[in-house]
């Protein structure tokens, strides 16, 4: 069995990759267990040592849209694509053509290749959040079900939403098995933030327990949705390996959220560090990402995920205590 992962050598995708090649063998669709032969890794940079040094990972390093067009990256063999690499919120904000090019020119020519694979390959597209959102006249609901519709608010969300669409069509045609992902924002993550809007989340913790001042740059009562590294690992790991039966004729699947708000993820960091390290958080407004964060919805009732076994996260302390628990050494601060 051959897997791609896009967006490989980054934090998601690196952590994918360990935990399959972690199984003794993997089910793709519910089908007949088959070891991983090779696992293709695609990103900017190379993908971190243990990866590298695999003898079943193969890196394909360079912008993807330029891998695919030039015909370095060919899909014949691949058994199943998921399909991790974008530009992140903030930037997408920022720089429209950028979020363009990232996240639906290179989307429509992975999916392109997958259709010249001629072997309708198992497509897992990690869409998000931020495709949900209100319209004047048409508010968000409180509680986001399955059967919400989509109405995303800013470019990030359009652009994921034409990809769930685009995957969907290719599955549609029988191109392509097509299965869409919306994954809630991730924390706590490790290593340095990037340009999401929603990175804030993960710097509030993993800044201040390294000794490092952070940025809020929303309010305490701002309400989020969040899922640990863990639980989103579990997400997409049950996008490869549900049956079709069990996984139902739509496409997409809204991951299960723990619903919290900043000041509570503020205060359990304060429980595992104390008031030294909420010393070092910097509640400073910023209009631009707070309109952002502000139009996601928070809460969730993911009935479909609970159906495959996926429950949300029990609180905001065992998201703060996993990242404790696997990044030690990146804290400086003493803990309660």
């Amino acid at each position: 069995m051959r897997i791609l992962i896009t967006g490989g050598s980054g934090f998601l995708g690196a952590r994918l990759a360990r935990e399959l090649l972690s199984q003794p063998s993997v089910a793709l669709a519910g089908g007949a267990p088959q070891t991983i032969e090779q696992l293709w890794l695609t990103d900017l940079v190379p993908p971190p040592a243990d990866l590298a040094a695999h003898a079943h990972v193969h890196a394909f390093t360079g912008d993807l849209l330029n891998l695919l067009e030039s015909g370095s990256l060919a899909l014949a063999g691949i058994d199943a694509v998921v399909h991790l690499a974008a530009a992140v919120s903030g930037d997408c904000e920022r720089d429209l053509d950028l979020g363009l090019r990232s996240n639906l020119d290179t989307t429509r020519a992975l999916l392109q290749a997958a259709r010249a694979a001629g072997h309708a390959p198992l497509f897992v597209y990690a869409s998000s959040v931020a495709v949900f959102g209100g319209v004047p006249g048409q508010p968000m609901p409180d509680v986001i079900t399955d059967d919400t519709l989509p109405a995303p608010q800013g470019s990030y969300g359009i652009q994921k939403f034409v990809g769930e669409q685009l995957v969907a069509d290719f599955g549609r045609r029988g191109l392509v098995q097509a299965r869409n992902v919306r994954l809630m924002t991730v924390a706590i993550r490790p290593g340095r933030p990037n340009g999401a809007a929603s990175g804030f989340l993960s710097g509030m913790v993993r800044e201040p327990l390294a000794g490092q001042r952070a940025t809020v740059p929303v309010s305490a009562e701002t309400a989020v949705a969040l899922a640990s590294p863990a639980n989103t690992i579990a997400g997409l790991m049950a996008a490869l390996t549900t049956g079709t039966e069990a996984w139902g004729p739509r496409t997409a699947l809204n991951l299960p959220a723990l619903s919290t708000t900043v000041g509570d993820i503020a205060a359990a960091l304060g429980r595992v560090a104390g008031p030294a390290a909420l010393d070092l958080l910097d509640w400073q407004p910023d209009e631009r990402i707070a309109a952002i964060v502000g139009a996601w919805p928070s809460r969730f009732h993911a009935a479909r995920a609970h159906g495959l076994g996926l429950l949300p996260d029990a609180s905001v302390d065992a998201l703060v205590a996993q990242y404790v628990a696997e990044h030690r050494a990146a804290i400086t601060l003493p803990l309660n």
